[in-house]
């Protein structure tokens, strides 16, 4: 069992025959990679949605003939990448932007983004304050093949015995996948131009809660975080402080790129973020000092390797790239490359990475907090690359507004009161 969106790469290299993931996935591949060996073999009727172009309501946006029609920069946030760029060209725009997310796109319209391509249904984004302009790509789940394998394997009787249970099953509701709810009448996240307000971006997923206790113990008040509704913008007690909650891996790139001031994520998406941009505009202002996990590099117990120097003897002998699995994949490229690996390949990966060993990937680039789930999976640690811990982070630039400059500071002193305290 893979992450959804690693099957039809799995499949178009040739690691599987055959795989089952949402259309929306495919096509997002194959825009970018329209010769690889993936091929369609039929919708298999459940798990029905839709990819929409959103807006804010509150833009005055309602076409995309509107869109079309704006002087500026166009900025499209998604999941989808690839199909946001070819939406973009398509629609023959004159300038935009594609920030490329871990998800969390609906939070970003309209103070860090124009536009959002999200999946979901219209009702799933009504409840997120945003209206579909566009719908690009009707989504059901799909069965998809391997061409090389489709061509030289008889795989008829389990392609039959596959469409037969999913004929068997009731249908589905349909799906939403987009979240984050915005209350009617909240407040929008005030956008860049709004002269001195601070944007705080805060993470979503596990880090809420101890999140929440550290700003807490600073004295920092928040209103709905964690919410249970999913609302993305909490409120604060800080005045001229504006809170969007997305994923820590964005973090690092939309503070570089201007759309926050600070933003509360982990070390290891910011070496991630730096290693592929060493001269980034973002830095680490505050070492927080919770969410402690460990960088490590990770193979099969079977594998005769104890240690990265033997790691780099068992690379030398073989004749096949060596295959480095990682949700960090600049990381994971600079640890090969600074360990003189030989050739190697890195497998870029959207969680439940441990699947990937032994059989698609002789070496996993991992984070742990205790080694347990390695150790289940019948794998080992091999070499720690470094630790990692929740960090404040910022632009590296000086910033020329002193009363903006003068509340960062405040905020700054206030959370190492709470790491004292925590």
């Amino acid at each position: 069992m893979f992450h959804e969106r690693d099957i039809p790469v799995q499949v178009a290299i040739g690691n599987y025959d055959l795989g089952i993931c949402g259309s929306d996935w495919i096509e997002e591949l194959m825009v970018k990679y329209p010769s690889s060996a993936l091929m369609k073999v039929g919708l298999l009727g459940y798990g029905q949605s839709a990819l929409y172009v959103a807006v804010s309501p509150d833009e005055g946006i309602s076409t995309v003939e509107t869109v079309r029609q704006r002087s500026g920069v166009v900025r499209i946030a998604s999941e989808y990448p690839n199909l946001a760029e070819q939406f973009a060209i398509n629609l023959r725009l004159r300038r935009f932007g594609v920030f490329p997310l871990w998800g969390a796109a609906e939070a970003y319209p309209p103070e860090s983004a124009d536009l959002a391509l999200v999946c979901g249904t219209e009702e799933g984004l009504a409840d997120c304050g945003l209206a579909p302009i566009a719908k690009v790509l009707t989504v059901s789940a799909c069965l998809v093949a391997n061409r090389n394998s489709w061509e030289a394997k008889d795989m008829k009787d389990v392609v039959a015995s596959i469409y037969d249970k999913a004929a068997a099953q009731e249908a589905e509701p349909e799906i939403t996948r987009v979240s984050g709810r915005r209350p009617r009448k909240s407040k929008l996240f005030p956008p860049g131009a709004d002269g001195d307000i601070i944007r705080l971006a805060l993470p979503d997923g596990h880090q809420q809660s101890p999140t929440f206790d550290l700003l807490s113990k600073a004295g920092i008040g928040l209103d709905d975080y964690p919410s249970p509704t999913g609302n993305r913008r909490p409120a604060t007690d800080l005045a001229g402080v504006a809170i969007k909650v997305i994923r820590p891996q964005d973090m690092p790139l939309q503070v570089a790129s201007g759309n926050f001031d600070l933003a509360v994520t982990g070390r290891d998406w910011l070496r991630e973020h730096l290693c592929q941009f060493p001269t980034s505009p973002v830095k680490e202002l505050l070492d927080l000092r919770s969410g402690r996990v460990r960088i490590v590099a990770v193979v099969s117990n079977d594998m005769p390797v104890a240690d990265a120097s033997d790691l780099i003897k068992f690379s030398a002998g073989r004749t096949a790239p060596l295959r480095v699995a990682s949700e960090y994949i600049n990381i994971a490229d600079k640890y090969a490359r600074d360990n003189h690996l030989g050739s190697y390949r890195v497998v870029p990966t959207w969680g439940a990475t441990e699947a990937f060993l032994p059989e698609d990937a002789d070496l996993l680039i991992e984070n742990t907090e205790t080694g347990g789930t390695i150790a289940r999976h019948n794998l080992k640690i091999i070499d720690t690359l470094f630790e990692s811990t929740a960090c404040l982070i910022g632009s590296s630039r000086r910033v020329a507004n002193a009363v903006k400059r003068g509340k960062i500071n405040a905020i700054i002193q206030a959370l190492q009161t709470g790491v004292k305290l925590n």
